[in-house]
């Protein structure tokens, strides 16, 4: 009996390929994930910009997160799965923002919100601070009006805006900084009030720091010597652009008998360039575990 139709090899083994992904889609959802959020990125303040064109608020050592007005994304596409009472209040649009508990939190505000069950009592603690609103082809001082009123209208405790004033110039923004800094704070932004929401890194936000501080990808190892002996020495690293280099200072002891993995993103601090561009005198500061636990 002849089959009532036929699948040519090329177009079975397709069939199958996409049969395991959709199965492993499924049972798997740990492997699978969105593509990241289009959000803007700062570049490095430096004197001479016309600051009249700014406004500063400060900078939030938080989580970056987006709210795309259901749950929140990571920076690489993973959701934060906050509790429900969290987020009821919450606009049904998207903001732009950062998950923040508080000035020198960071290493316990990522142990709580990074949980892919999340402790309803440790998110108590827990803000979103909304510095932005993703709206197309209008100017940041439009889009920040709308926001204030979101925010003043969802009536949440949860979520918070962000702050922005008008600064006089560089002496004033140092002052700033420098009081930001005594208090424990980690910086301040510079907004431009004429810049259009779009993703990357841009001259229109800028961070003001009382140190230049970067990322990288950890990529390599070098032993230790003397009393390092048996330990890691220092990690080779990778910037952004491709480069690569080598961080030796600003461990603990406990950080040299366990380094951060081959992968993992880590901060580190640095006094300005060398000639040949790379970071000069580069300290580790931390590493990024900003991302979400993987399901298990």
């Amino acid at each position: 009996m002849m089959p009532l139709f036929t699948i040519r090899p090329a177009r079975a083994c397709a069939l199958a390929v996409g049969l395991i992904v959709f199965l492993g889609s499924c049972l798997f959802p740990a492997l699978t994930r969105a593509q990241p959020p289009a959000i803007p990125l700062a570049n490095v303040y430096h004197q001479g910009v016309d600051l009249q064109a700014y406004w500063v608020s400060e900078k939030l050592d938080g989580v970056r997160a987006y709210w795309d007005g259901a749950q929140f994304w990571s920076r690489g596409g993973h959701v934060y799965p906050a509790p429900a009472w969290f987020t009821k209040q919450f606009p049904n649009q998207p903001l732009d923002g950062e998950l923040w508990s508080g000035r020198g939190r960071f290493s316990q505000l990522s142990g709580v919100v990074r949980k892919q069950q999340p402790v309803e009592e440790e998110w108590q603690s827990v803000r979103f601070y909304v510095f932005d609103i993703p709206i197309k082809n209008t100017p940041f001082a439009t889009r920040y009006q709308r926001l204030k009123t979101l925010v003043e209208e969802s009536g949440s405790g949860y979520l918070m805006l962000v702050q922005q004033h008008p600064i006089k110039d560089h002496e004033t923004l140092m002052a700033r900084l420098t009081s930001t800094a005594a208090a424990g704070g980690e910086g301040l932004m510079l907004k431009r009030k004429a810049s259009l929401y779009q993703a990357g890194r841009s001259d229109d936000l800028l961070k003001v720091k009382t140190f230049d501080d970067a990322e990288a990808v950890v990529v390599g190892y070098r032993p230790g010597n003397g009393k390092y002996q048996g330990m890691m020495g220092a990690l080779e690293v990778e910037l952004e652009n491709g480069r690569r280099f080598r961080i030796g200072t600003g461990f603990s002891d406990s950080d040299r008998r366990h380094p951060p993995p081959l992968g993992a993103t880590v901060t580190f601090r640095y006094r300005g360039l060398t000639a040949t561009g790379l970071p000069r005198f580069a300290s580790f500061l931390r590493v990024r575990n900003d991302e979400p636990e993987p399901v298990r």
